[in-house]
């Protein structure tokens, strides 16, 4: 397999793992740990894993004028984007969560608007209207029509949690312009993991491990340490070979696999609702990033 198959596998694989992570860890949430206490684990253990990375293969000096903006990353791509996805997880379907999180893109354009300067156009315009337009769909009617949990607070987190990871992203890219992924990743995670004990130290101590079932540690294990840890190193792989376009394209699938798993772990059922809405999102981003197209080489 050549350099570019084996980077288009690493990235397929991660978005399995993000796929998977909807249905999996509401096995272990909110039954056996509460959101927060789950955020807790999740990051501390990844800011370990990225530390002993970083202490072994990168070992950069933060230039002083980064550290605010070091800050405000761990701020929006950690604690405030993992509380909210956690929570809004824990009270909502697999389905639900993963067709909000595509709107991820058309965040991230608005925000590149505000501060980037970047112009919208008539079109874009549309797609950011009709990708939100989904995304509300969801929100005010998805309680009505799905077969499983589905709170409209729950759809609200996971939207405001996709908006939150929008500002990481544009935050963070100066940064990935002067020091390596791994050692952003460390510095974010060790602030994270600060900013998220205060919210989820108290989840964290009511956690009765003795209850654990195999199934239940199983689950635990993937969540921390393959949609935390693996998923990400899966990605950076496949950004040595792949332009960023290319990668952030895969996002596109996990709506799919979402409900995939949902359906195949009896977690979820798609409806007509979830069709609905599922067009609007996929509409508006199709219309937010067609003229990105033709750029990507791969």
């Amino acid at each position: 397999m050549s350099r570019s198959g084996k980077a288009h596998l690493a990235v397929l694989l991660a978005n399995l793992i993000y796929g998977a992570n909807y249905s999996i860890a509401k096995e272990v949430m909110p039954a056996f740990i509460q959101p927060f206490g789950f955020i807790v684990i999740r990051v501390s253990v990844a800011a370990f894993l990225f530390f002993i990375s970083a202490r072994i293969f990168f070992r950069e000096k933060i230039e002083k004028s980064d550290w605010p903006r070091l800050f405000f990353c761990a701020l929006f791509g950690v604690a405030i984007n993992q509380l909210l996805f956690f929570k809004g997880l824990s009270l909502t379907s697999p389905i639900n969560s993963g067709l909000m999180m595509v709107t991820n893109p058309i965040f991230v354009l608005i925000l590149s608007a505000l501060f980037l300067r970047e112009r919208i156009g008539t079109r874009r315009i549309l797609g950011i209207i009709s990708g939100i337009s989904g995304a509300v769909l969801l929100i005010l009617y998805g309680n009505r029509f799905s077969t499983s949990v589905s709170d409209p607070f729950g759809d609200l987190c996971i939207l405001l949690n996709s908006l939150s990871y929008a500002c990481y992203l544009v935050m963070v890219l100066p940064l990935m312009k002067k020091y390596h992924p791994v050692t952003i990743m460390n510095i974010v995670f060790s602030i994270g993991t600060v900013l998220v004990l205060p919210f989820g130290a108290g989840e964290f101590m009511e956690i009765a491990w003795s209850t654990f079932t195999l199934p239940v540690w199983m689950a635990t294990l993937f969540v921390v340490i393959a949609t935390t840890f693996l998923a990400y190193l899966l990605n950076t792989l496949a950004l040595r070979e792949l332009s960023a376009g290319v990668v952030s394209v895969y996002i596109y699938l996990q709506p799919l696999l979402a409900a995939a798993f949902a359906m195949l772990l009896g977690k979820d059922v798609p409806n007509a609702l979830h069709l609905l809405a599922a067009l609007l999102i996929f509409a508006g981003v199709w219309l937010t990033t067609r003229s990105t197209a033709a750029s990507l080489k791969r």
